[in-house]
């Protein structure tokens, strides 16, 4: 009984699992489920600008060291893994590979396009050690062996930051979400940072999360609780399940962050973080009320 429970937990719902006669068979479907297999995400409703009574915008991260948000981080060793099994970046990273995801911006603005031998660049660090230091200062050049290059993996992603539109329906009478934007975070591959240290992170990149669904509905999230059902990681982030705080909203200061207003306080951040998120979360109550 523990064997037959390791299996499906390791195959994570995979197809023809329990008909499969040899291992090459698990994950094959037959006429009727291929038919029956859509994977085209769930489309977005129409929605009138006139239906729209209220909007406010806010850009928010996710730490992947948060329980809840494992999903989304594991796995960082796929070599004992099948193919159905990656996290996000490397999802990401896949499809930015293969040209399914081509909207890719420098920031969550959405100005600035990227190309992939650019989204290359920031994903690797060229540096030299210190012997190849030595080398140069003695005989004027280095050696390609004292050359390093470094490129960022899973293991290194540290968070996430989504920007995304909270905005009340008229028409349906709901508060609803609709996320827009979506940025692997990770330390800086051009600084070596000491252990102890405080490691700097900077922006990947911002991916246009519409252009990206059709890819990540295809990609499937373990379900700690039931592996026969895994879930997609468009249907993860746009349900929103998911552990966030809130950096920064739409203003008139120039958009500037919660850290720019209230320094080196961690407490009162996550104060301001949710105080944001209680005027998003009453206004819907609010218009019941009035």
């Amino acid at each position: 009984m523990i064997f037959i429970l390791g299996v499906v937990l390791t195959a994570q719902g995979q197809a023809n699992l329990l008909n499969a006669r040899v291992p090459q068979e698990v994950g094959a479907l037959n006429d009727q489920q291929l038919e029956a297999n859509d994977e085209a995400p769930l489309a977005y409703g129409f929605v009138d600008d006139r239906d729209v009574l209220w909007s406010k915008t806010v850009w928010e991260v996710v730490e992947l060291d948060e329980r809840v948000n494992f999903p989304f981080y594991y796995p960082t060793d796929t070599l004992n893994l099948g193919p159905d099994r990656r996290s996000l970046f490397d999802v990401l990273k896949k499809n930015l590979s293969n040209n399914n995801i081509k909207e890719v911006y420098k920031s969550s603005y959405f100005q600035e396009r990227l190309t992939y031998p650019e989204i290359q660049e920031r994903l690797v660090a060229v540096d030299t050690t210190d012997a190849g230091y030595d080398q140069f200062n003695a005989d004027g050049f280095v050696d390609p062996q004292f050359i390093e290059r470094r490129r960022i993996t899973a293991a290194e992603i540290r968070q996430y930051k989504i920007k995304g539109t909270w905005y009340f329906d008229k028409r349906l009478g709901e508060l609803k979400y609709r996320l827009f934007g979506i940025c692997p975070v990770a330390p800086d591959v051009a600084i070596r940072t000491q252990a102890g240290e405080e490691e700097d992170l900077v922006e990947l990149f911002w991916i246009w999360f519409p252009d990206a669904r059709a890819s990540l509905n295809k990609s499937k999230v373990f379900n700690t609780k039931n592996s026969s059902q895994p879930i997609t990681y468009d249907h993860m982030l746009n349900s929103r399940r998911f552990s966030s705080m809130i950096y920064k909203e739409e203003n008139v200061y120039e958009d500037r962050e919660v850290k720019d207003y209230i320094y080196e306080d961690a407490l009162r951040m996550l104060l301001e973080s949710e105080r944001i998120k209680s005027v998003i979360r009453d206004f819907e109550q609010d218009m019941w009320n009035n």
